[in-house]
C-alpha cells in the first residue's frame, strides 16, 4: 500500500477559492483504495461553514518552533467520502473572513502551516511515501523535508511532488524577513535556490526541492518554459524539464451531469439532446428576458472578467459581434471596466445580450446546458475547467489555442467531420471574431454537422478517474515500482 499525503491550501467542500480546491478535494476519493491511501491535510479557518468544522474530530495538539517563535498547533480529523481530511488549527494564523489576505502576512501564515504539516505526520501516525504539495502556499515543503526534516528518519525517505496550478503566483517577499519566518539557513536564499530577483521566492523553492513537479495541463508544462508563460522562471523550468509533466485536471461528472442537474430546466443526454436541450435555451431567454428565438445562435460566458481571460479581445470586438444574428449570455465578476462594459452592451443590446454581473452556481449549470456555444478567448490557462463542463453539455467551446485549452478542446476539422470545438491560434481580436462567425456558419448551414460535432464533445470522458490513473502512473514511476 502506497501512502500519499496532499498538502493544500484549499479543497472542497472545506474551502474553496479557485480550481485549486476542486482538485484537491475530487482527486484523493479516485484513486484505487486497494494500492494507494491518500489523505489531505488543510488548515483549519475561522471562514469555514460552521457544518463543517461541527464535523471535524479534535485529536491532539502540540508545540512547534517556527524560527524564534513557540507556535500551537491543532489537529483535528474527519472523513469525508471516504478520504481522510487533517486541518492544522491554530486561531493567530487562520483567522480572517478569507483564507487569504495581505502577502505580508500570508507568507508567515503558509511557512507556519508547511512546517506544521509536517510535524504533525509522527503524531497522527501516517508515514507518506510521498507528499504532494500545490501552489505557492506549499513550496517550502519540499524545503523543510531536505532541510530540518532531513535529519530524522521518518522522514528521510519522502519523496515530494509540486504541482502548479498557475506559476503566476508564487509567494514573493523580501529576504530578510522569510529568512526570519522560516528559520532557514543563510545558504537557502541564492539564486539556484529560494532567491529570484533580489526576493524569497516560496514556489522557486518548492520546484527547486520537490522530487518531480507536475502542472495541469500537457501544454502549459511546455509554455511556462518560454519567457511569455514562464513569468520570471522560465529558465529554472528548462532546467528542470526533465522530471516535469503536465496532467490535465478533470471535472466532477456527477456534479456536472445533464441527465441528473437539479439546476436545469429540461435534463437531457447523448441520445436525446437534439429534442431536449433546446427547452434549457427557451427558458433562460424566457428568465433573461432575450428575444425567444430557438433557432438563435446563443454564446454562454461564465469567468472572472479578467485580462487573464481574454476580455480585452472580447470588449474590442464586442459592438462588431452584436452586429451578428446571435445572443450573448454572460456570468461572472471581475474588473470594474469589464463589468460596465457588458452592463452597457445589455443595455444597448437589449433582447440580445445578458449581463449578469453576479456569481450563481444555478445560473452557471443553466449557461452550460442553455447555450449552443461556450466563448473562452484566454491569454494563458494552465487548465481550465469551464470548457469542460461545456463539453459535459454539449456546448461547443470557442477558445484560444492555449494550456489546457488545447489540450482539451479539438478543433473542428470540415473535411474529415472530426473535432469537439473550434480554436484560434494567436491573441487577436480579428481572430477570435472569425472564428465565432466560423462556428455561426456551421450552426445555421450545416446542422447535422453541428450535432454531430455535440455527439463527440459529449462522448469525451474528463472526469477525474482518468487523470487519477496518470498521478497513480507517477507515484508508482517515483517510488520505482
Amino acid at each position: 500500500m502506497k501512502k500519499i499525503l496532499f498538502v493544500a491550501s484549499e479543497g472542497v467542500p472545506f474551502i474553496k477559492t479557485g480550481g485549486l480546491a476542486d482538485v484537491v478535494g475530487s482527486l484523493p476519493k479516485c484513486f484505487d483504495k486497494e494500492k494507494y491511501d491518500c489523505r489531505v491535510i488543510l488548515p483549519k479557518y475561522m471562514c469555514m461553514r460552521q457544518e463543517w468544522k461541527d464535523k471535524m474530530q479534535y485529536l491532539t495538539h502540540f508545540y512547534m518552533d517556527l524560527s524564534w517563535r513557540s507556535q500551537y498547533v491543532g489537529i483535528l480529523e474527519m472523513e469525508y467520502q471516504g478520504v481522510h481530511f487533517y486541518f492544522i488549527d491554530n486561531e493567530y494564523y487562520f483567522a480572517g473572513p478569507k483564507p487569504y489576505g495581505n502577502i505580508y502576512q500570508d507568507v508567515e501564515k503558509f511557512a507556519f502551516f508547511s512546517r506544521a504539516a509536517l510535524s504533525a505526520l509522527p503524531v497522527i501516525g501516517f508515514q507518506p511515501d510521498i507528499v504532494h504539495c500545490h501552489d505557492w502556499q506549499t513550496g517550502l515543503v519540499p524545503v523543510y523535508l531536505k532541510d530540518s526534516f532531513h535529519q530524522g528518519d521518518f522522514y528521510r525517505n519522502m519523496k515530494s511532488i509540486m504541482t502548479i496550478h498557475n506559476l503566476k503566483f508564487q509567494g514573493v517577499w523580501d529576504v530578510k524577513t522569510i529568512q526570519d519566518i522560516t528559520g532557514l539557513d543563510k545558504s537557502y536564499f541564492t539564486p539556484d535556490k529560494l532567491e529570484a530577483y533580489g526576493d524569497a521566492n516560496y514556489l522557486k523553492g518548492g520546484i527547486v526541492y520537490a522530487d518531480w513537479i507536475t502542472t495541469v495541463s500537457r501544454t502549459y508544462a511546455e509554455e511556462i518554459k518560454t519567457p511569455f508563460y514562464g513569468e520570471r522562471l522560465d529558465g529554472l523550468m528548462r532546467a528542470r524539464s526533465n522530471c516535469l509533466s503536465g496532467i490535465v485536471n478533470g471535472i466532477d461528472y456527477d456534479e456536472y451531469n445533464p441527465e441528473t442537474d437539479q439546476f436545469i430546466e429540461q435534463p437531457y443526454n447523448a441520445r436525446n439532446f437534439r429534442k431536449e436541450k433546446i427547452k434549457n435555451k427557451r427558458a433562460l431567454q424566457r428568465e433573461l428576458g432575450l428575444e425567444q428565438d430557438d433557432r438563435k445562435f446563443m454564446i454562454g460566458i461564465v469567468s472572472r472578467l479578467t485580462d487573464q481571460k481574454g476580455f480585452d479581445l472580447i470588449a474590442y470586438m464586442m459592438d462588431e459581434i452584436c452586429q451578428q444574428d446571435l445572443q450573448i449570455v454572460v456570468l461572472g465578476t471581475g474588473e470594474e471596466r469589464y463589468e460596465n462594459m457588458f452592463r452597457h452592451f445589455a443595455w444597448k443590446y437589449q433582447g440580445k445580450v445578458s449581463a449578469n454581473i453576479y456569481y450563481s452556481e444555478a445560473m452557471s449549470h443553466k449557461i452550460y446546458a442553455s447555450c449552443d456555444a461556450f466563448l473562452m478567448p484566454s491569454l494563458f490557462e494552465p487548465c481550465g475547467l469551464s470548457q469542460l463542463m461545456s463539453l459535459r453539455y454539449g456546448t461547443i467551446p470557442i477558445v484560444r489555442e492555449t494550456g489546457g485549452l488545447k489540450d482539451t478542446v479539438e478543433p473542428y476539422n470540415e473535411y474529415e467531420s472530426t473535432g469537439t470545438g473550434f480554436s484560434f491560434a494567436n491573441y487577436n481580436a480579428h481572430e477570435m471574431l472569425g472564428t465565432i462567425k466560423y462556428a455561426m456558419d456551421v450552426f445555421y448551414n450545416r446542422r447535422r454537422e453541428w450535432n454531430k460535432m455535440i455527439d463527440r464533445a459529449m462522448a469525451k470522458d474528463f472526469s477525474w478517474k482518468t487523470s487519477a490513473k496518470q498521478y497513480e502512473e507517477l507515484y508508482d514511476h517515483l517510488l520505482g515500482w
